[in-house]
């Protein structure tokens, strides 16, 4: 069987670089190379491009661009240059590549940005399409789409930067519409990047500064009492199914970034501790959540299990984490998929994409 060249995209202008690192170093690991030749493409925080041949060590510690080797190359949008241009001391060269696989997390990485320039190159690539990607991206327009779709999501308020001057206003309307303790974050972040949990109304404008220091538009939710659990989802289209449910315990004061990347304080549960019929209500939300967002190959969807046996959705992640502790491979793994046989399955759904 003759191999296919899949590049792996990390890095890249996003708040979320090193838990690109962190999830690109998992994937690689565990891609089936038997199947794959693999082609690793570094984007650096500032925007540059490389194809990198070094060791996977010096991905991990974010060493890569110093220690190589490492040549200066894009993704050509010319359908002609067939995947990678490497511009070598001889000239250029164009690398042949079959799909992609954008290991990005956050803005430049799952926004529809680098979807597009996929697009336009004519590649196959793991996950969501530009619209979808866009749309999970930002989260106000999650909530919109949701509720169009007869989906529950927690209330929320999003405001936006020039709005700031009005917070003597504003904040009893808050207080009123959601109380407290409320949740503050950026529209467009993932990994809980900017995001604070508000107690009263003088940590409100604080935490507002600081998600306004990410993205021009925040969302004010109100804080759900309940379990907080996620559901991995892999398909196109109509073919999507959802893997078990997964339930995050948090020591921290809610899954912040230290919680979910750089500490062992949270407890994961796969399967969540919920009843079968509360785990089978997430796992059908899920999907339809999934087709309402016009997902395809893969998504995590966020949600709250309330007392009442209710759920919430908070938020879809359409190029969840892929670290060696990410609930997205787990939550397959515990439903019999492995994680080599994950990534194969993400690649082969991308390719069947395109072929459509």
């Amino acid at each position: 069987m003759q191999k296919l060249t899949a590049a792996i995209l990390f890095g890249s202008v996003s708040s979320e670089y090193e838990v690109s690192l962190r999830s690109a170093v998992s994937v690689l690991t565990h891609i089936p190379r038997e199947k794959y030749d693999v082609v690793m493409v570094g984007i650096t925080k500032d925007g540059r491009w490389y194809h990198y041949e070094g060791g996977l060590e010096a991905i991990q510690a974010d060493r890569w661009l110093q220690e190589g080797p490492v040549t200066p190359a894009i993704l050509s949008p010319d359908r002609s240059a067939g995947g990678l241009t490497r511009f070598t001391p001889q000239g250029p060269q164009n690398l042949h590549i079959d799909v992609v696989f954008p290991v990005l997390h956050g803005e430049r990485g799952e926004d529809g940005t680098i979807q597009g320039l996929l697009e336009m190159a004519g590649l196959p690539y793991v996950g969501c399409g530009v619209l979808s990607s866009a749309a999970c991206m930002d989260k106000q327009v999650t909530h919109l789409l949701l509720e169009a779709a007869g989906i529950a999501t927690a209330p929320y308020r999003a405001l936006i930067r020039s709005q700031l001057a009005e917070l003597d206003r504003l904040e009893p309307q808050l207080a009123a519409e959601l109380g407290y303790p409320m949740f503050v974050k950026p529209a467009n972040t993932g990994s809980s990047v900017g995001v604070s949990k508000v107690k009263s109304a003088g940590e409100l404008r604080p935490a507002l500064e600081k998600a306004f220091a990410y993205d021009r538009k925040v969302l004010v939710e109100r804080a759900i009492v309940g379990h907080e659990v996620e559901c991995a989802v892999l398909g196109n289209y109509e073919d999507a199914i959802a893997a078990t449910v997964g339930e995050i315990v948090p020591h921290h004061e809610f899954y912040d970034y230290e919680g979910k990347y750089l500490d062992d304080s949270t407890d994961l549960y796969i399967p969540a501790r919920l009843p079968e019929e509360t785990i089978q209500l997430v796992r059908r939300t899920a999907v339809k959540a999934f087709a309402a967002m016009e997902c395809t190959g893969l998504a995590r969807v966020d949600f709250f299990v309330q007392a009442d046996g209710s759920v919430l959705i908070n938020e879809l992640n359409t190029i969840p984490g892929f670290t060696s502790i990410s609930m997205y491979p787990k939550l397959f793994e515990a439903a019999g998929l492995p994680y080599p046989q994950l990534i194969d399955r993400l690649l082969t759904l991308a390719l069947e994409r395109r072929a459509r």
